[in-house]
């Protein structure tokens, strides 16, 4: 038994003790402190010891102000007393609560979160409570202490409630990481009063159960994982290893004990002496198809392709020690805490890493398709904002960067033919507004991008970059979902090559969708409206919420975990604010 969960007993002893024998406040059916066995306990309290004491403002800022890990929570706090005129909130009638064991027995199991328990062991509550007990014929003590523990578990509540909610590290300081999804906006004055069971809210906070169900899986496969990592972790494949289906080799028995083996035992084998006939491999040493059967599953999961050959990528991904990927777990429930409570019903949402697009409606995955990402230099930042529009055969504006590293000794030398070549053409104004004008009108050897008073573009057509459509969520990052004309690029296994935009595998599949509800805009349409090569802003019917996120790591409902690489380096950036 851990020492924490040794207090944690200690504690409940100890409440026991103080409050006599009598049974501490249960909770009713509706989850309140109320319950008729401890109201005759109560009211011989209060004719004991007297009314229950108050505190005030000052002393709730005092006390909170010489903790400095409660530093951050005064202002929840403060306004949690105001709201209760000042009364305590873990005790009634003298008598603890007994939400006070529930905090305690939550924190005990702080590592099932990903989370240290050695945090929140901020004030030692067993100590304070074998003060509370000796003090009883003290009034002027007893009421100090009782003061001073309800504000310390307020303290404590609010720092573990403000970790577990909205994440241990604040994603907008991360360095080298923009996180600009909006947040959890938890009001933890709210939430205690719930957990207290003095109000009802839509979100389990008396029980601290998980707000999405992703964040639950992932908990379930950190278990799992921390399991087998218990039981010695999975061993290491020789490297340089080259396996195809069939082959033999000594290291199969390593790779069937990796896959075939999730509890971390010993593997069934083969032994050498039980061979066939002499000279022979043994049959655990051959490559047969219940272990091809196993590395195909684990490619899929780790996003590669699945054709069971063993070397290079999937290699390196079969020998990440077990104590990495648990780190991954648990940074990856972190970015969980980060996002809104609850996500709207219909969404549409990008996961980076794992260069997909998934499709939201009515609180369940319509489909989802391959996209492409932004290449290292040019990262798909991670933001969250609403679709407006669908733009069918749209233009490409060209970004200056490419007219003055790769354009201006061919504009300089032959405008006209260059942009006839390039089905390109510069323009003043934007829109409908927008006219065409003399490309050798420009000066191009000297043009800067700030006296660069047009727009050069690409028309429609199939050699357009942005493909066939366009979906706008306006934003100030500027980026965009799109097609593209470079299908052949959905073939690889890892798709960062954009300049920040996100490339979409079906287009038109994923318009035909948006625009179901709005009439006249069905899939017949939609190519029709393509092959004029005439831009055609469509407004949607509702703003679809977008969200462009980064998890390198999500588990199905069964806890199973898939894994992806850390491309941008968020990972790194994050774990040394979140283990450090």
């Amino acid at each position: 038994m851990s020492l924490f969960l040794r207090f944690s007993s200690l504690l409940w002893v100890l409440l026991a003790a103080f409050i006599g024998g009598a049974s501490l406040q249960a909770c009713g059916s509706d989850g309140s402190q109320s319950g008729e066995g401890s109201s005759a306990a109560g009211a011989a309290a209060v004719r004991e010891l007297g009314p229950q004491p108050l505190i005030d403002s000052t002393y709730v800022i005092n006390t909170l102000r010489a903790q400095p890990q409660f530093k951050a929570q005064l202002t929840p706090a403060r306004r949690f007393y105001r709201e209760r005129q000042f009364r305590l909130g873990w005790f009634k009638d003298h008598q603890p609560v007994v939400q006070v064991k529930t905090l305690q027995d939550i924190i005990a199991k702080a590592a099932d979160e990903g989370l240290n328990a050695k945090d929140y062991q901020i004030k030692d509550f067993r100590d304070l409570f074998a003060q509370l007990e000796k003090a009883r014929e003290d009034s002027i003590k007893r009421t100090a202490l009782e003061r001073e523990i309800d504000v310390a578990l307020t303290g404590t509540y609010m720092k573990w409630a403000s970790d577990y909610y909205r994440g241990v590290a604040n994603p907008r300081d991360l360095k080298s990481t923009t996180w600009q999804v909006k947040p959890n906006k938890i009001k933890l004055n709210k939430a205690l009063a719930t957990f207290l069971g003095e109000r009802k809210s839509r979100y389990n906070y008396y029980e601290f159960a998980p707000l999405h169900p992703e964040y639950d899986q992932l908990k379930k496969a950190l278990a799992t994982y921390r399991a087998q990592e218990r039981a010695g972790g999975w061993p290491a494949l020789p490297a340089g290893l080259k396996l195809k289906p069939g082959q033999s080799s000594p290291a199969v028995a390593a790779l069937r004990k990796r896959l075939l083996n999730s509890a971390g035992g010993e593997a069934a084998s083969t032994p050498l002496a039980d061979s066939a006939r002499v000279g022979a491999a043994p049959a655990a040493y051959t490559y047969d198809a219940e272990v091809v059967a196993a590395v195909k599953l684990f490619q899929q999961d780790a996003g590669l392709k699945p054709d069971g050959v063993v070397g290079g990528e999937t290699l390196r991904q079969l020998n990440v020690p077990i104590g990495a990927r648990i780190d991954q777990l648990i940074l990856n429930m972190e970015r969980w805490r980060w996002l809104p409570k609850r996500f709207e019903p219909n969404y549409l949402l990008v996961n980076i890493p794992e260069y997909t697009l998934h499709v939201v409606e009515n609180d369940k995955e319509a489909f989802s398709m391959p996209v492409i990402v932004g290449k290292v230099l040019h990262e798909t930042p991670i933001f969250s904002d609403k679709m407006e529009y669908v733009v069918l055969a749209p233009y490409w504006n060209v970004p200056f960067s490419i007219i003055e590293n790769e354009m201006r000794p061919k504009l300089v030398a032959d405008p006209v033919g260059t942009l006839n070549r390039l089905n390109m053409e510069v323009v003043k104004g934007s829109g409908r507004k927008a006219k065409v004008i003399d490309p050798t009108t420009v000066d191009w050897a000297n043009v800067t991008q700030n006296t660069f008073k047009y727009t050069l573009r690409r028309r429609p057509g199939p050699d357009n970059d942005l493909g066939d459509v366009k979906f706008i969520f306006p934003n100030s990052n500027d980026i965009y979902l799109h097609d593209t004309p470079h299908d052949a690029l959905f073939s690889q296994s890892a798709r960062s090559f954009s300049h920040g935009c996100v490339r979409v595998k079906e287009p038109v599949k994923l318009a035909t969708y948006l625009l179901r509800d709005k009439a006249g805009w069905d899939q017949s349409t939609i190519l029709d409206t393509i092959a004029t090569h005439r831009e055609k802003y469509i407004s949607l019917k509702e703003k679809l919420p977008v969200y462009l996120v980064y998890f390198t790591a999500w588990a199905d409902a069964a806890g199973h975990p898939h894994f992806r690489d850390d491309i941008y380096g968020h990972d790194k950036t994050l774990a040394k604010e979140f283990f450090d």
